[in-house]
């Protein structure tokens, strides 16, 4: 195994447990009366996130690997945490409004409205750069800028009580 295959091996790890995690919140806020707004444009979320991960395998998994920007992407791991704990088991992939629950304001959420979006930004961009594949960082950065242009619109209606 390279070490491109064990960071891959491993990011994809992480992937597969933040949608189990998701998938849990989702089902608790459901059960505590939340309702899903705005789910349309969720499949293309999916389909960028899954495709981003698959070109990675594909044209990253016997590249050097870039210890600068390896660092900035274990950086931006940090910050993944921080929302994490933040949420707590409000995180989710989906847009789950539970009535009468207010928003959060504490962690990176007194700083910016949507930093999860920022993190993910930044990882779109940064992983790739480990593997010296800056062409796929421009690519799926645009595609991913698109999908969240649609996803912020709908989230900060929904969060606004206006779906």
């Amino acid at each position: 195994m390279t070490t491109a295959e064990l960071i891959l091996a491993l990011v994809t790890l992480q992937r597969a447990g933040e949608l189990l995690f998701a998938r849990r919140n989702t089902q608790r806020l459901l059960a505590r009366g939340g309702i899903e707004l705005t789910s349309a444009h969720y499949p293309l979320i999916v389909a960028v996130h899954a495709a981003w991960l698959m070109s990675l395998w594909w044209f990253g998994r016997d590249q050097e690997v870039n210890v600068t920007a390896l660092t900035a992407y274990l950086v931006l791991q940090g910050f993944r945490v921080w929302v994490f704990w933040t949420l707590g088991t409000r995180w989710t992939t989906r847009i789950i409004v539970v009535p009468g629950e207010t928003l959060v304001s504490s962690g990176p959420y007194r700083l910016m409205s949507h930093p999860n979006y920022a993190v993910v930004a930044g990882e779109i961009a940064a992983l790739p750069l480990v593997f010296y594949l800056p062409w796929i960082a421009a690519i799926f950065s645009v595609l991913n800028a698109a999908v969240l242009a649609i996803r912020v619109r709908a989230e900060n209606r929904a969060l606004a009580g206006t779906p």
